[in-house]
């Protein structure tokens, strides 16, 4: 679900949202016993408890799942939480398909939702509401709690996606050949496909079905945010958006009388990290998880590339969607689209919730061509995180059963990583780079490079003076020569 409308004096909290979306789940089920057997609720991070950038005034609750499940009247005997990641809805899904295989589980609600359109005018307006509550109980946590900056990479200022994403981006321009101006029209021509979706799909928030070049067109109305990336290039996270899915046994779902036309099975699932600091990556521009982690899910689909008719790529910037077509195996003209919603910038990106819009999206697409297949990947942190997903309505042959997560994560830990020095100095050359804007300019910018004499990466900044951070951006500044030196454990670039 999606509120577009709602003002913000009714002040509606994302456990509302949540529990309207989970309302809508078990109306679609039409099955008036799965209330009473669902027994396991988990809930996905909301950004406010994931970045001081997102942190609300407001309060939250002590138990999120248990929150959303006192409003519905269930009675679950576990409640678990995510930690922070795009990635969380679809490793949900693939955990509790295991455990309900092996009888762990009966049924399961994953829910997730932001009010951050609501919660950002609440607070702006200063607005005397209060989201606190404490329904009692302990949640699990589940997934990884790590940070997914080094202190390395934080003391050079990387630490958030609007910073990591543009850089990856750059770096994906120079693997290209591109200049800028050619690698603009390129990412506009990506994501105008991804806007051209959202304007059919009446729960997407951003409807106007913008062209390449207005999004490759930098303008007040579509400014600078982290260079190459004007606004509309970004994840749009301040939305009020919520959805819910409810995983059972095809055995328990004929007995509580679920009709089978509302069936969809996960044929494959694959969850797979890569290197986790992106400093540490020998590539800034490819993925092994998730070239390794699709073959995966495909094989144990038992299906090829070929045999999938529908795609949700993760979407929260263009490098994203770039380098999941070149892993996957896709053109980025793919026929067949790439996603189902119109992606986090024009559909909507809820925080760590996203992609649990997306597989309901998918539910939609499969239920209405039956027998069909759908792939959804998600992606968390900074192209660290993966889980994937294969979809359809025809039901699965024999025992669905996959295989350790933990091997392929062993394969993929086994890879070499870069050669990376924390006190750098001498002469050195760029091999990406971003400039952080802020609403009246350039802030601060950020440098991957390598020392000339013995190839290792480091990080750097460079001066926050306008002139030096306008030539960085405004040259072609990949491969561009410079000297750097250490201060104050913070290396600093001078470009040439």
């Amino acid at each position: 679900m999606t509120d577009l409308s709602t003002p913000m004096e009714a002040g509606r909290s994302p456990f509302d949202l949540m529990a309207q979306a989970a309302k809508a789940a078990l109306a679609d089920a039409g099955a008036p016993g799965l209330l009473e057997a669902i027994d396991t609720v988990a809930a996905v991070r909301l950004f406010s408890d994931t970045s001081h950038r997102f942190a609300t005034k407001l309060g939250s609750s002590a138990n999120p799942p248990k929150s959303v499940a006192d409003r519905l009247g269930i009675r679950a005997a576990r409640f678990l939480y995510t930690w922070n990641g795009g990635n969380m809805p679809q490793h949900l899904v693939n955990v509790f398909a295991e455990a309900i295989s092996e009888g762990e589980i009966g049924a399961a609600l994953i829910t997730g939702g932001e009010a951050l359109r609501t919660q950002h005018g609440v607070e702006r307006a200063g607005l005397p509401l209060s989201w606190h509550e404490d329904p009692g109980g302990r949640c699990e946590p589940i997934g990884d709690p790590r940070r997914g900056w080094s202190d390395y990479e934080d003391r050079h200022q990387m630490r958030a996606a609007i910073v990591m994403y543009p850089l990856i981006e750059n770096a994906i321009r120079g693997g290209c050949g591109r200049s800028v101006p050619e690698h603009m029209l390129a990412m506009g021509k990506l994501f105008a496909r991804f806007a051209a979706v959202a304007a059919r799909n009446p729960l997407a928030v951003r409807r106007e079905g913008y062209s390449a070049a207005r999004l490759a067109t930098v303008d007040r109305d579509n400014r600078w945010i982290g260079f190459p990336y004007p606004r509309l290039m970004n994840s749009n996270a301040f939305v009020d958006q919520a959805a819910a899915l409810i995983l059972t046994s095809a055995g328990l779902a004929r007995k509580l009388g679920i009709p089978e036309s509302k069936w969809v099975y996960l044929h494959g699932c694959a969850d797979a990290n890569d290197h986790w600091y992106l400093s540490e990556r020998i590539s800034l521009h490819s993925s092994a998880a998730i070239r390794r982690g699709v073959r995966k899910a495909l094989d144990m689909a038992g299906r090829t590339l070929d045999d999938i008719r529908f795609f949700d790529l993760y979407s929260c910037f263009p490098s994203a969607v770039a380098i999941g077509c070149r892993e996957i195996g896709l053109e980025e003209d793919d026929p067949r689209g790439l996603t189902v919603t119109g992606g986090l910038p024009y559909f909507g990106g809820p925080g760590n919730n996203y992609v649990t819009h997306s597989i309901s999206e998918m539910m939609r697409q499969l239920r209405a061509h039956p027998g069909s297949f759908g792939l959804v990947t998600a992606n968390g942190n900074y192209v660290t995180k993966h889980s994937f997903g294969v979809y359809s309505t025809a039901p699965v042959e024999g025992r669905w059963r996959r295989d350790s997560p933990a091997a392929l994560q062993a394969e993929l830990d086994a890879l070499p990583k870069a050669p990376l020095v924390e006190n750098a100095s001498g002469p050195a050359t760029v091999e990406s780079y971003t400039v952080m804007h802020g609403k009246t300019g350039p802030e601060f910018s950020v440098v991957i490079g390598r020392l000339n004499e013995s190839g290792q990466r480091f990080l750097a900044n460079t001066s926050t003076e306008a002139a030096v951070l306008g030539d960085l951006q405004d040259r072609e500044s990949l491969g561009r020569p410079g000297i750097v030196k250490s201060q104050n454990g913070r290396n600093v670039f001078v470009p040439e």
